[in-house]
C-alpha cells in the first residue's frame, strides 16, 4: 500500500543537562493511506507530543515528518498553516467547536477560511453517516458531548484532508458514546478511504483500529 505519512528520527527534548526531558526519543513511523491507526500509551509516554509533530503543530528537536510529498520542515509558518488546513483534519478531545456558529457553519468553517465552497453532496453524505441531519441548525451548546464530537469529525472530513489526527477523541465521553464515536471514525475511514491516526490511553478503544502502535518513554515499543 501507499505511504501517506512518514516520520523519521523524531526527537523532542525540553531543557538540558540533568533536568532534560526527552518527550520523543527517536521515533520512526510510517502510515499507509486509508488505514486507521491507534497510538496507545500511558500519560506522559509521548503520544500527544508525537501527534503534535505529525500535525505540524510543534517543531521537532531532530527528525522529519513528510505527509504525501510535502516535508513539513520545509514550510514557513504561513505555508504550514495553509497546509494543515487543507491536508490535515484535527479531532480534539474538547471538540473545539465555535459556540456562536450552527452545526453546519462549524462543519464548513475551515473551508470558508480558504474561500472555498463545500462539496455539498460530499458533506451531506458525511452528515448523514454521522447522524447529524436534524442538528444542522442547532448551536453546539444544545448538543450532547457525543453529538459535538460527531460535528468535530464531520468538520475534519469536510475538506477531504489527506489525513485525520484524533487526540483522545473519546476522553470526555461515557463508554457507550465512546464506542459509538470510534465506530463512526472506523466507518468513515472505510467509507471514504480516509487515513486516521488516533491517540488514546484506552486499550479497548485501540482494539477497534486496524493497527496499534504502542509508545513508552518517547519511543515506539510495539
Amino acid at each position: 500500500m501507499e505511504s501517506i505519512l512518514r516520520a523519521v528520527g523524531l526527537k523532542k527534548y525540553y531543557g538540558s543537562g540533568d533536568t532534560q526531558v526527552r518527550a520523543l526519543d527517536g521515533v520512526d513511523l510510517e502510515i499507509e493511506r486509508g488505514t486507521f491507526t491507534a497510538i496507545i500509551g500511558t500519560s506522559g509516554s509521548g503520544k500527544s507530543t508525537l501527534l503534535n509533530m505529525l500535525g505540524g503543530l510543534d517543531i521537532p528537536t531532530e527528525g522529519s515528518v513528510r505527509i504525501g510529498g510535502t516535508e513539513l520542515a520545509e514550510l514557513n509558518r504561513d505555508e504550514a498553516t495553509v497546509f494543515r488546513r487543507k491536508e490535515i483534519g484535527f479531532v480534539f478531545q474538547n471538540y473545539n467547536l465555535i459556540p456562536v456558529l450552527t452545526v453546519w457553519e462549524n462543519i464548513v468553517f475551515p473551508l470558508s477560511l480558504d474561500g472555498k465552497k463545500p462539496d455539498r453532496d460530499f458533506v451531506e453524505k458525511v452528515v448523514k453517516l454521522l447522524g447529524l441531519e436534524d442538528k444542522l441548525d442547532s448551536l453546539p451548546g444544545h448538543l450532547s458531548g457525543g453529538q459535538q464530537q460527531r460535528v468535530a469529525i464531520a468538520r475534519a472530513l469536510a475538506s477531504k484532508p489527506s489525513i485525520i489526527l484524533a487526540d483522545e477523541p473519546t476522553g470526555n465521553l461515557d463508554s457507550k458514546t465512546s464506542d459509538d464515536v470510534i465506530g463512526l471514525l472506523k466507518m468513515t475511514s472505510e467509507e471514504f478511504r480516509q487515513t486516521i491516526v488516533m491517540i488514546t490511553h484506552n486499550p479497548e478503544i485501540a482494539q477497534m483500529a486496524d493497527r496499534i502502535v504502542r509508545i513508552e518513554d518517547g519511543r515506539i515499543v510495539a
